[in-house]
């Protein structure tokens, strides 16, 4: 792993266009237009293999007619002029590019690394859609709009969804310190981003769109250290086979196993979520209720439906809502109807003017106990949205040195709409729906779950516990005896005991219903039945696998008569169909 010249890539003194040219439609003139009118303050040179100019600026034909040698080449040739580019960019002392080039073959990406590594030249891409550092004015991709600054960073595979993610974050006014599109990623790879990003000052929160990982072991290096310094939110394609099987069309690399990296996600305390949507939760989340502690929420609203849709929301998630103290039910029967909720949540009545809203808000807020606040307010015709969204704005800023408590969901569209943006231009989280604030604030909890497991050891007995070397040769040794690669799984976990690691207890039977329902017993129910065989190394992909079985038998199964046997999902496996 290596972050040497990636600043280059994001702070450089120059930046030279190779393939800048004004033709409508084409990827240098997108470029060109994007980083000659972002406000970058550097030099930025036009190079074009046709002699003439750019409206003012000139186009020179080859780099080394440029008045400097720039720092950072934005690269849109054709695919067999760019190893040819690197190399001479290389020797003159350009640090750091960025490929736009798509369909370059595998012969061609070779001949580029080739041509950068003696010189430490770093590359994004290719067929990538550029990156782009807004605290710094420098926009070097054909996006088709520029970012805002921020201090969220955003990494993607997908330059699809990188444009996705600039045109949504500009709607919430959301802004980045850096969004990176890697593309096919031959150099500068997520492990690298994550590295660069854990040590940069400007970003708070990492957000990552992947497909595939190539070089696992830098990558859960990398996302452990950075994970340790702020957050680190990920969406990664390819959960089902049908998605694996198009991430290896799109990228060109296998996805992997689905639940060995969630398994892994969690232990290097980032944060996986499941889609766009949630990404974007995330993103809205992170930018304005990160610091947030709280492991309970309590509901604020002018609608009973709308709390009880909440309250849905968070037993689906399992987010606990909080019990309203004595005191607390107290005071908010001073102030609310008589026929207010009188639990969370805290219904306040549709009639309620502005004077109820503020003394409800206030009373939640000054009682610690119950943790954190959600606001669900749906428009009526007694009192206008934007006046109760202005009346709460001071109780909903929080002290900067205090965790906010407070998110929002204002129900509806152009009747809530100053509303949002008031509570929004205030800094606070607002969402579209119940059910995503809910399934923002589990994200929170999700993750400081996994921020827990991160900082979990071994317990320091197993250091001084020396493996039975022994037991495990002759296991080994028995397998490769018998030609075998493969271990069985009672072996397997033979090994696994032989270094001191727990297993789960297992029984090797003869394959009989008597048998198994004998060691079934002897073991304690529920118990899981897999078939054993050298020749099938995944045993659910035939069927051969029963989970979670218990004492007791169908009636109509064809095992019916035998004692102890097993429960109806053992009656219905693959395995007794025959």
């Amino acid at each position: 792993m290596s972050i040497r010249n990636l600043d280059s890539l994001f702070e450089p003194r120059s930046i030279a266009v190779f393939g800048a040219s004004q033709r409508a439609g084409s990827v240098g003139a997108t470029v060109w237009r994007n980083l000659s009118g972002s406000g970058y303050a550097g030099p930025v040179y036009a190079v074009n293999s046709r002699p003439g100019a750019l409206g003012e600026q000139i186009a020179y034909t080859r780099a080394a007619d440029l008045p400097t040698v720039p720092e950072l080449a934005v690269i849109c040739t054709p695919p067999a002029t760019v190893a040819g580019l690197i190399d001479e960019l290389a020797r003159l002392g350009t640090r750091a590019a960025v490929v736009m080039t798509a369909g370059m073959d595998e012969k061609q990406k070779q001949a580029m690394l080739n041509a950068a590594r003696p010189h430490l030249l770093r590359i994004i891409g290719p067929n990538c859609i550029g990156l782009l550092a807004p605290h710094k004015g420098l926009n070097a991709s054909f996006a088709h709009v520029n970012a805002q600054p921020g201090e969220l960073a955003f990494v993607s595979q997908s330059g699809a969804l990188v444009t996705a993610m600039l045109d949504w974050a500009r709607g919430q006014a959301i802004g980045f310190s850096h969004f990176v599109s890697l593309g096919e990623h031959a150099d500068v790879d997520f492990g690298d981003m994550l590295d660069f990003l854990a040590n940069d000052p400007k970003t708070r929160a990492i957000l990552l769109y992947a497909e595939s990982i190539e070089s696992p072991r830098k990558f859960m290096s990398a996302a452990r250290a950075a994970a340790r310094n702020k957050p680190v939110i990920i969406v990664k394609a390819g959960r089902s086979p049908q998605g694996q099987l198009a991430a290896a069309s799109h990228t060109g690399a296998m996805a992997g196993s689905d639940l060995v990296f969630d398994a892994a996600i969690a232990r290097a305390g980032m944060l996986r979520v499941n889609t766009l949507q949630e990404l974007f939760l995330a993103a809205t989340t992170l930018s304005r209720f990160r610091t947030n502690t709280s492991d309970s929420l309590t509901i604020l609203t002018n609608g009973g439906g709308a709390g009880v849709m909440a309250a849905d929301a968070a037993a689906f998630a399992d987010v606990p809502l909080a019990t309203l103290s004595e005191a607390t039910r107290q005071k908010l029967d001073a102030v609310l109807p008589a026929n207010w909720s009188h639990s969370n949540p805290v219904d306040i009545i549709g009639d309620a003017p502005v004077t109820r809203y503020q003394q409800a808000l206030a009373i939640l807020n000054s009682d610690p106990n119950t943790g954190a606040l959600l606001f669900i307010h749906a428009p009526t015709a007694i009192v206008a949205s934007a006046d109760v969204a202005q009346a709460l704005v001071p109780l909903a800023q929080h002290d900067p040195h205090m965790a906010p408590r407070l998110m929002s969901c204002w129900l509806g569209d152009a009747a809530v709409a100053q509303a949002r943006k008031i509570f929004q231009d205030a800094g606070v989280a607002s969402y579209d729906t119940p059910e995503q604030a809910v399934r923002a604030f589990s994200m929170l909890l999700r993750y400081r779950h996994n921020q827990s497991e991160l900082t979990q050891a071994p317990p320091a007995t197993l250091a001084n516990q020396r493996p039975d070397s022994a037991s495990i040769r002759h296991i080994v040794q028995t397998a490769l005896a018998a030609g075998r690669t493969l271990l069985s799984e009672p072996e397997a976990k033979a090994v696994l005991q032989a270094c001191g690691i727990p297993v789960v207890a297992t029984q090797r039977v003869a394959a009989t219903a008597d048998a198994a329902a004998q060691a079934a017993t002897a073991l304690g129910y529920p118990v899981v039945l897999k078939i054993l065989s050298d020749d099938i190394s995944h045993k659910s992909d035939v069927g051969g696998v029963a989970l979670n079985l218990a004492r007791g038998c169908n009636s109509n199964c064809r095992w019916h008569g035998f004692r102890d046997l097993l429960c109806s999902a053992w009656c219905n496996a693959a395995m007794h169909k025959n």
